[in-house]
């Protein structure tokens, strides 16, 4: 009898601490002990979707989204996914829509993200346009003004060869909205100030292999070029280099838009070329992260965020240099 009280009392103090332990589990008593408690709950979801890296500006825009995201981090929580046409960016706008995401920053540069994003919109989900237009109703958009960058290279042209010339302008049809906004503001404005200019309207892409490769094509279909109108840093790069390649000495003017570092550091290199960037830096999608998390905090926020224009040149470049800048 003994033994057998023994064996119960040494049983006993064995399950007491057990059974403590047990009923301690998920449970607390006090405001922060529980490790997923506290801020976690409060904190809004965004999703940020950006294209996948096919161009040095694009690759920024996802570089300064998330860290401007990893800086809101007391304040959201963020998944951001990159993709390389609208199918995969509509699976993956999806997939933030099953997890929860509140608000969707995205920067869509293809056509048929229409639907999709109207989808998301219709499900209550906030969304913030990086940069494109798109015919989707309720949503917020942040952008540089592509219409005045147009507008302020046909005045910087103008201001260095005068008022009559050939010019070419470099479109980029595939690129939607950025392409026809900057070019509708350059030929509206040449034809105010510059009505007897000629232009000479050429289609290529965003990038230097395209500039070097159409611009090559282009000099041996013209003998004479004044100046070239390039909506972009990346395929200004490729003109020069078809330009030096070719020894003409006629062009005096080479545009072009987005804010590249490398880009920047050309332009005091020849002063017979005047190099120009109106300034469109992918920095500019952190406004449209803040524009997002405001939303959701329910302040006052225009539907539309434009970003004034900046001019650089050979004047002015050093005041924009920025080694830290992976664009």
């Amino acid at each position: 009898m003994k033994k057998a009280f023994n064996l119960f009392m040494l049983l006993l103090l064995i399950m007491i601490p057990l059974l403590t332990a047990c009923n301690s589990e998920g449970t607390s008593n006090e405001p922060g002990d529980d490790a997923n408690s506290g801020d976690s709950g409060d904190k809004h979801k965004i999703g940020i979707l950006a294209p996948a890296v096919t161009h040095g500006w694009v690759a920024a825009v996802a570089y300064h989204a998330e860290a401007r995201a990893k800086e809101l981090g007391d304040e959201i929580e963020y998944q951001i996914q990159t993709s390389s046409n609208a199918e995969e960016m509509t699976s993956q706008l999806d997939d933030l829509m099953t997890w929860g995401a509140e608000a969707i920053v995205a920067f869509p540069q293809w056509e048929g993200m229409e639907v999709p994003i109207q989808r998301a919109l219709d499900a209550g989900i906030e969304v913030v346009n990086f940069d494109i237009v798109i015919d989707a109703e309720g949503v917020y958009r942040v952008a540089g003004d592509n219409e005045d960058m147009g507008v302020q290279g046909a005045k910087y042209i103008v201001d260095k060869i005068g008022t009559e010339g050939n010019v070419v302008v470099l479109e980029v049809p595939t690129s939607g909205s950025v392409s026809e906004l900057r070019t509708k503001g350059f030929v509206d404005t040449m034809k105010e100030i510059a009505p007897d200019m000629n232009l000479l309207t050429y289609a290529t892409q965003f990038t230097r292999e395209d500039g070097l490769k159409d611009f090559a094509d282009i000099l041996t279909s013209n003998a004479k070029i004044d100046a070239v109108y390039s909506l972009d840093d990346e395929t200004s790069i490729g003109v020069l280099q078809a330009i030096r390649e070719s020894g003409r000495t006629d062009i005096k003017v080479v545009t072009g838009g987005g804010g590249m570092q490398e880009y920047f550091k050309m332009m005091p290199e020849n002063e017979d070329l005047w190099i120009q960037s109106a300034l469109y830096s992918p920095a500019m999608v952190k406004d449209a992260v803040d524009v997002a998390l405001k939303v959701l905090k329910g302040e006052d926020v225009e539907m539309e965020t434009i970003i004034p224009t900046t001019v650089v040149d050979r004047d002015n470049y050093e005041e924009f240099l920025d080694a830290g800048s992976p664009y």
